[in-house]
């Protein structure tokens, strides 16, 4: 996982929209932006903050970059919040 904090990259509700919206598949910027109803501005600041914490992929084709989830920072996390888990029945 990267040094930024997952936590704080989730806590905000358009963030996890994002993700929401991702995992259907990739889409790219004025998609995402178009969908959430936010400017370009906004949408690149959440979406940098994505990237920085590896939730995100980003690929760029021709004149337009399309964004991802990055499952495998997921699969790390689900990993590591099951070792607070125990056996509760």
């Amino acid at each position: 996982m990267s040094d930024t904090n997952i936590f704080k990259v989730l806590s905000e509700s358009q963030r996890r929209d994002i993700l929401v919206m991702l995992k259907d598949g990739r889409m790219s910027a004025g998609e995402i932006a178009e969908r959430l109803g936010v400017t370009p501005a906004a949408l690149s600041y959440h979406l940098k903050l994505l990237k920085s914490a590896d939730l995100v992929m980003e690929y760029k084709n021709k004149n337009f970059v399309y964004y991802e989830i990055n499952t495998s920072v997921f699969d790390e996390l689900i990993l590591w919040i099951q070792q607070f888990g125990g056996n509760r029945k």
